[in-house]
């Protein structure tokens, strides 16, 4: 059975994607929902837990851009059992809220591992060395740091990414350099061919629960600028979805 790819819209980027417009495709709009932009309301929490409530954490959600990566959490909620997050990010999102008590795209790995009992560990891969330092000491235990450098490393000598225990994968654009996209946030180093590699990796050496990605283009008034941006858009996505589903394939074909 092939895993659903689903595509959260809140932004409205998802429409100027030719990728996204696939009849297999779930839609979810999220479009009509308040209190969602960087950081998330309660109530806005309670119609996002509700509108994926029919579906489970298997497959690969398109979450929109970096403003709405906390949807992460949600998708990690339903998971039943213990879990490592593997996190490729310029950001760690372990950083304390500005708003006390609100779920953010800067905080929601802190929220997951405050409060998800079967979250285990996060291995952040991508994110800067200084955002690293400026997560919490208390949670340091539970994080595991893969630089670009390291990553590289491994690439080109063992190729060896296997974890223990089933994988959760969450990707966000961000971490890779201008040269190939262009995010809302401030970016990393990472090349889509090391992206497409080590996430090569991680599918063909774990148990992989499921996948999200966000990090699309900020729509703006130029409206050339925008079709510009969701083309290049789609075309990553695109790419990053054959990747998947290709190692996916192969591994019900063998």
């Amino acid at each position: 059975m092939k895993e659903p790819v689903i595509i959260m819209n809140l932004s409205g980027a998802y429409e100027l994607e030719p990728f996204a417009n696939n009849p297999d495709f779930i839609q979810l709009d999220c479009s009509h929902i308040s209190g969602t932009d960087c950081y998330c309301s309660q109530e806005a929490a309670k119609t996002i837990t509700k509108i994926i409530a029919p579906y489970t954490y298997r497959g690969i959600h398109f979450i929109d851009n970096g403003d709405y990566h906390y949807l992460s959490k949600f998708w990690t909620y339903k998971i039943d059992r213990k879990f490592t997050l593997v996190l490729f990010d310029h950001h760690t999102d372990m950083q304390p809220s500005l708003i006390p008590g609100f779920l953010s795209c800067g905080n929601w790995v802190q929220v997951t591992a405050d409060q998800n009992p079967s979250f285990k560990k996060v291995i952040i891969i991508g994110a800067s060395g200084k955002a690293v330092r400026d997560i919490p000491k208390n949670y340091l235990k539970r994080v595991v740091y893969f630089s670009r450098e390291k990553l590289r490393r491994i690439l080109s000598t063992t190729g060896d990414l296997k974890i223990e225990g089933p994988i959760y994968i969450s990707i966000d654009k961000d971490v890779l350099s201008t040269l190939f996209v262009h995010t809302n946030w401030d970016q990393g180093s990472l090349t889509l061919r090391e992206l497409q590699l080590a996430l090569s990796l991680l599918l063909s050496q774990n148990d992989v629960l499921g996948i999200d990605l966000c990090g699309e283009f900020e729509i703006k008034q130029d409206l050339f600028q925008n079709y510009k941006a969701a083309y290049i858009d789609s075309q990553v996505n695109l790419s990053l979805l054959k990747t998947i589903i290709n190692i996916k394939e192969n591994q019900r074909n063998n």
